[in-house]
């Protein structure tokens, strides 16, 4: 028997998957969001930054740490794990490489000391993802990603992020951060309970930024990915078709362009800010 259904001849709009850090790179500049992305064979790109190596030892020391029991997460074995996980990528000179590695030992034992004992750790570098929109009952996006951590505290989940810049944190940059306000919304999707609350973690300084979101403060988020998701896929889809993609990606200059690593293959980045050494960007040690 024929089976009898509503047919109104519209298909369902598929999502658009994304993730926090292709839509910051693609607000940031287009340009390099097609030369990381789009661009094959890959640009050119500079060497190792030495404040990125120093993000990744100290991702790298507290994902490993707070995968232990609250009773071994201790100071000491924190130095002990940056030590373990430590590179020298970007330094100036061994000097240089000394002094960091004492630095990140003593920021990270610190953290610990200050937040690491009695906190109840949900996830551990957990991927996280959910479907959302703007308009209720109306996703348009799925957004996934790995957060650095999430936390429960009473009943509520709190999504924390470790940063080890040169420049210290407000509130302000928590509460603006896109990537934050998506983590939180995927986290209680996959994780099953409320999630407002997100933390910048500043280990150079031992500060925490803090943002309290509402509802409406999410969804605001949302709707500006949406936005940066739609212009995205549309700039795609006209690349494809053979469209010019410098006139579709067009680079837009900036102070950044002086640490960006595809400076060697882009022309206004190297004309807007002479090259930055690979260390200027480590925050101080003292």
């Amino acid at each position: 028997m024929e089976q009898l259904g509503f047919d109104f001849g519209v298909e369902p709009r598929p999502l658009l998957k994304v993730t926090p850090a292709r839509l910051s790179l693609y607000d940031d500049c287009p340009r390099r969001y097609r030369m990381t992305y789009l661009d094959r064979p890959t640009p050119a790109r500079t060497g190792p930054w030495a404040h990125n190596t120093v993000g990744a030892v100290v991702h790298n020391a507290l994902r490993e740490l707070f995968a232990l029991p609250p009773g071994r997460r201790t100071p000491e074995r924190a130095a002990d794990l940056v030590g373990r996980h430590w590179r020298s990528a970007g330094f100036a000179d061994a000097v240089q490489v000394a002094r960091y590695a004492e630095a990140a030992r003593r920021w990270v034992a610190d953290y610990v000391e200050a937040h690491g004992a009695d906190v109840d750790v949900v996830a551990v570098e957990r991927w996280v993802s959910a479907t959302v929109g703007s308009t209720p009952n109306a996703p348009t996006l799925r957004i996934e990603g790995r957060a650095d951590r999430i936390d429960r505290r009473d009943d509520e989940l709190v999504v924390v992020d470790y940063k080890t810049g040169r420049k210290p944190l407000r509130d302000s940059d928590a509460q603006r951060s896109q990537a934050l306000a998506l983590y939180a919304l995927a986290a209680r999707r996959t994780l099953h309970a409320p999630c407002t609350r997100v933390e910048l973690h500043h280990l150079p300084t031992g500060t925490v930024a803090v943002a309290e979101h509402t509802e409406a403060t999410l969804t605001e988020h949302v709707r500006k990915a949406e936005e940066t998701a739609t212009k995205t896929r549309t700039v795609i889809d006209r690349l494809t078709d053979g469209g010019d993609p410098d006139h579709l990606f067009p680079a837009r200059p900036a102070p950044r362009c002086a640490w960006c690593e595809l400076r060697p293959s882009c022309p206004e980045g190297r004309q807007a800010a002479p090259a930055a050494q690979p260390w200027d960007l480590l925050a101080p040690t003292t």
